[in-house]
């Protein structure tokens, strides 16, 4: 008997897991805005194509994966994370994390630097991490004392000390939209994460049916900084909420989550009905600033303005407006001499992405010194150079078919089809010819090298296109790693 039932539980497993990464492949409901404002700014975020996405808090200071560690799920990248305190014990890790406060001192901190590197690597937008699920704030809460502007923060003495409104005025400065990462769970407010009771995983911890004078609490708190952020920060462009078990859900999705798994362990072993009324958000947010765009990461509806695969490129273009979240190195937060993903493989990624008809969100997590690490600013001026000389085949463009051909990708912006070459990583010149599958240019094109005035010659045999590259342009192309064709009538 007990033989047969853990062979059930293993195909159920199994059944599960296969579900959920299909799904990962396969596309989303989507329910489109109806406001106007939204409706215009949507489309033009999506011509944006390339922003800046920061993970930053007390963290940093040991390396470690930003808040995780204090979540009491056996996650192996959590847990990973405990190594970096002195005590064994969960709770007694717990303060010693929320004991970095204390010495959290980012005297290097200057945005303006930031900003510079950002808008010279040709990104256009920008989403600050303004508290993370942890629940220390990085902006001046009045709401908490968990944060970076309270007196028992050292770098709060400083000038600069409310680092929200600091980074978002110096990227405003290099035109950059301004985004607000804002997180809904908070595992340090006690309306959260009540200490009467242990926490056993991501969730609330006590019963939302039990306390609703608890959950108000928290549902008041969560409406209370977001209006901080919408009031007292300036021009918000987005409002990027994380955290997507926070919602508001039936008794059916409650049963579904129960099934649902991550790393093998259950990931909702307390499953609520987690409502923080986001319709109310929504609503008092885009009041105070209008058209502004929701991201409601993974809730299904009409608060999710755009969808955010995560460290993933959709196989085809998606038929709803969307963005990957990836990381430039390997972690999302700082880690020591963490492994940065090389220029050419950077620069693939967002051609490969804007093909799909995607914006690439890519991550740089600062330093506790605040400053990024050098390989980073090292990463953004490589990308700059290639931008430099390409960025008309990025900008506004949309997605053709038939999108990719080997290694090919196509854009188009107005009456021009970009064919990106993406180099693989032993070539050392071009090829002589470009050979494509299953595409033709229009008939009469004139087929130019972005960067170089020279017109190339092209044929097309049975549905097949070759490109034929000069020697000169072969040895010396205008730019590394990546090179755009530009077919236009």
């Amino acid at each position: 008997m007990k033989k047969t039932l853990l062979t059930l539980c293993t195909l159920v497993f199994l059944m599960m897991l296969s579900i959920n990464l299909k799904a990962q492949h396969e596309e989303q409901k989507y329910f489109p805005p109806q406001d106007s404002l939204v409706i215009r700014k949507l489309s033009q975020w999506q011509d944006l194509k390339f922003g800046l996405l920061m993970h930053w808090g007390t963290y940093s200071e040991w390396g470690i994966v930003e808040s995780w560690s204090i979540c009491p799920e056996d996650l192996s990248w959590a847990t990973g994370g405990r190594k970096k305190g002195k005590s064994e014990n969960y709770n007694d890790y717990v303060k010693e994390y929320e004991t970095l406060q204390q010495t959290f001192n980012p005297v290097k901190f200057n945005p303006e630097k930031w900003a510079a590197a950002a808008k010279n690597a040709g990104m256009k937008y920008v989403i600050f991490t303004t508290k993370h699920h942890d629940g220390f704030c990085m902006f001046d809460s009045k709401y908490t004392d968990y944060k970076i502007t309270d007196p028992k923060t050292p770098f709060s003495a400083n000038p600069r000390s409310n680092i929200a409104k600091e980074i978002f005025a110096a990227f405003r400065k290099e035109n950059f939209w301004t985004g607000a990462y804002f997180s809904k769970p908070d595992w340090h407010t006690e309306y959260y994460w009540w200490k009467k009771f242990p926490a056993v995983d991501r969730n609330c911890n006590y019963s939302i049916a039990k306390h609703p004078e608890e959950w108000k609490k928290f549902t008041e708190f969560t409406h209370h900084q977001i209006d901080e952020l919408m009031t007292d920060y300036g021009k918000i462009d987005i409002l990027w909420l994380d955290g997507g078990w926070v919602r508001k859900t039936t008794d059916e999705e409650v049963k579904n989550y129960l099934l649902e798994t991550y790393e093998g362990s259950r990931w909702a072993r307390n499953p609520q009905n987690q409502d923080i009324d986001m319709d109310t958000i929504v609503a008092k947010a885009r009041l105070k600033q209008p058209g502004l765009l929701v991201v409601d990461r993974a809730v299904e509806g009409p608060n999710q303005n755009y969808l955010t695969p995560e460290q993933q490129i959709p196989e085809k273009p998606l038929s709803y407006p969307w963005e990957t979240c990836m990381t430039m190195a390997t972690s999302w937060s700082y880690v020591p001499n963490d492994t940065y993903k090389p220029a050419r493989e950077l620069i693939h990624t967002l051609c490969t992405i804007v093909s799909r008809g995607g914006n690439l969100l890519l991550n740089i997590g600062p330093g506790p010194d605040g400053d990024f690490d050098p390989v980073a600013y090292q990463r953004l001026e490589e990308i700059g150079k290639w931008m430099g000389v390409n960025n008309v085949a990025i900008y506004g463009s949309k997605p053709v078919a038939p999108y990719q051909s080997g290694n090919v990708v196509f854009t188009t912006v107005e009456k021009a089809v970009f064919v990106i070459y993406l180099v693989a990583e032993n070539e050392k010149t071009l090829p002589a010819l470009i050979k494509i599958n299953n595409w033709t240019p229009p008939q009469g094109s004139k087929a130019t090298l972005l960067g170089s005035n020279k017109t190339l010659t092209w044929k097309s045999t049975n549905g097949n296109t070759e490109i034929i590259i000069p020697t000169a342009l072969r040895n010396h192309p205008p730019s590394d790693y990546a090179s755009v064709v530009k077919f236009e009538l």
